[in-house]
């Protein structure tokens, strides 16, 4: 894939799918190298110039030694230039907050479209959050990569027998590769509640969508989750929609998702 140099010169890895109509650029969420915005973005790529990006630490994309929401920010304003300046973002999960920190921070955005951002709402699940942080800081300065997927999967409501199917599946090594870059999720989501003052600088639109019931995967989370989280976030948007898709899974059908998108691009 090509590449873009963000401001503190680490290379971003960006895919192209299309390159008529206005850019849409798709934002991935945790443990996450762009493969699981590939399906959405081929079903936008009739309407809209896709750029599928990998996050630093991703995939083809490189790294630095500190990390900061800044520099991922930084990372986004650089694709967006290549894109033609200006875009609509789609973020999916841990990656709409990072888009919805991008729209703050003043970046060329046109429209913001989230997918079941997983901001915590419940006391329980806030004191949870910040549990999983001191844990997971933890794990990763002993490079215990393991055990921090085993973090990040009991947080996200999987049991004890899905992280143990997970372990012995081909697919956890390629999440070991991805695993620290869940201190990067982690920093976006800050300290798990949506950040009301920042939300309230977004002035751009904002869809926020959810489906209904759970992946089953994550069937440990408290009833109505993702609806609870983006409800709260859409009451601290100064424009915000909400959207119930009427399929199931965290990572939304992308036909159906893609439908939504669409409409709400074009508006």
């Amino acid at each position: 894939m090509p590449h873009v140099r963000s401001a503190d010169g680490t290379p971003i890895s960006c895919d192209r799918l299309s390159t008529h109509g206005p850019a849409v650029v798709l934002v991935g969420g945790g443990l996450d190298d762009g493969a699981e915005n590939h399906p959405l973005g081929a079903h936008l790529a009739d309407h809209f110039a896709v750029v599928n990006y990998q996050r630093r630490g991703r995939g083809d994309s490189g790294d630095a030694p500190s990390y900061s929401v800044g520099r991922e920010v930084e990372d986004l304003a650089a694709v967006i230039d290549t894109a033609g300046g200006h875009a609509h973002l789609f973020g999916a999960s841990s990656g709409g907050a990072l888009a919805l920190e991008a729209a703050a921070a003043g970046l060329p955005v046109d429209r913001v479209a989230v997918h079941e951002v997983p901001y915590q709402v419940e006391a329980p699940m806030i004191s949870a959050w910040h549990t999983y942080r001191r844990e997971l800081e933890s794990a990763l300065d002993a490079d215990d990569r393991d055990l921090v997927l085993r973090l990040f999967m009991r947080l996200a409501g999987s049991s004890e027998d899905d992280i143990a199917g997970a372990e012995a599946s081909p697919v956890w090594s390629a999440l070991r590769e991805l695993a620290p870059t869940l201190r990067y999720d982690a920093e976006c989501l800050g300290d798990g509640p949506p950040p009301v003052h920042r939300l309230g600088l977004v002035r751009q639109p904002v869809l926020l969508t959810t489906t209904v019931g759970i992946d089953p995967q994550m069937a440990g989370l408290p009833v109505d989750f993702f609806g609870g989280a983006a409800d709260a976030a859409a009451d601290a948007l100064p424009d915000a929609r909400r959207v119930t898709l009427e399929v199931g899974g965290h990572v939304a059908d992308a036909e159906a998702l893609a439908r939504v998108l669409r409409r709400f691009f074009t508006e």
